[in-house]
């Protein structure tokens, strides 16, 4: 018995597959015990480097680190997700004057890491005395960087469109701005959705960044609390918080996503038109494009 792809495995595959998960459940469980180990061994648990996260001006510490990162998070987002979809609009563009540029723009965006992005700001604004401040500088990379990567999800979501809608649309006399609001968008939402949200789980851990450029974000505030004598240089513990921080963000926006997707299933399915009548002759074909 065989699937489409592949062969269906039989009781000795089974077994076999079973001996192997249950063998990388085991390697991968003694690793974590051999971390843990020597994390203690280490003295990475004793309470003197912990016991600073009791003190209330140290969790808000932690708190205005969080809340800066979500101030840079989230403003870069708005303006990734506006350039992003301004830079995709001029990539399909009909025009080569204006497709040609915007592809330019994406490639070379793309092409440039994020930290040196952060740093032409940075260091642009110590030269030239522009007044930015380090807020700024993080929010401009990350824009950038992130807003040409989602052009490209933008264009690729529009470009996965069955070709006949887009024919169907344009021999009903709609422009093409029309056809790409009207028509692709929505069905491109969907399909781009886990994408976007995966750029913008990037985003947000990228806006750790910003502490190699001073910005007060929760990593620079982690590397401060880390350095402290009293309490053991407690930099692992410390990392270890914040990290936890990270995934508890990172999971709600995967929840998001996943929300946003369901609403937008359902959507469909109640707003769906009913399906068209089979064709059975010219007649019935010309009725029922009549009819549509």
């Amino acid at each position: 018995m065989s699937a489409v792809l592949y062969d269906v495995p039989g009781p000795r595959a089974k077994a076999r597959n079973r001996i192997a998960n249950v063998v990388v459940i085991l390697l991968v469980l003694a690793a974590v015990g051999w971390v843990v180990y020597r994390l203690n061994a280490s003295g990475q648990f004793e309470s003197r480097r912990w016991i600073q996260f009791q003190y209330t001006s140290i969790q808000q510490q932690l708190l205005d680190g969080l809340l800066n990162t979500l101030k840079a998070a989230g403003l870069a987002t708005v303006f990734a997700l506006i350039l992003g979809a301004v830079l995709a609009a001029a990539r399909i563009s009909d025009h080569k004057w204006v497709r040609v540029p915007a592809t330019l723009v994406i490639e070379l965006f793309r092409a440039i890491p994020l930290l040196i992005l952060m740093f032409f700001f940075y260091y642009g604004n110590l030269q030239w005395q522009l007044g930015i401040g380090p807020f700024w500088d993080v929010v401009f990379g990350l824009t950038l960087y992130n807003g040409s990567v989602l052009a490209e999800i933008f264009r690729a979501g529009i470009a996965a469109v069955p070709k006949g809608q887009r024919e169907a649309s344009y021999a009903l006399g709609l422009r093409k701005n029309q056809v790409v609001r009207l028509v692709l968008l929505p069905q491109a939402i969907s399909a781009m959705l886990p994408a976007i949200v995966s750029q913008l789980v990037v985003l947000l851990k990228d806006t750790a960044l910003g502490f190699i450029i001073t910005y007060g974000e929760l990593l620079y505030v982690a590397k401060q609390m880390g350095g402290r004598l009293q309490y053991g240089f407690p930099y692992i513990p410390t990392y270890m918080v914040v990290a936890v921080i990270y995934i508890g963000l990172c999971s709600l926006l995967s929840l998001l996503a996943r929300y946003l997707e369901g609403r937008s299933r359902r959507r469909r399915k109640i707003t769906g038109a009913p399906p068209p009548l089979p064709i059975t002759d010219a007649g019935d074909a010309t009725r029922e494009i009549g009819l549509s």
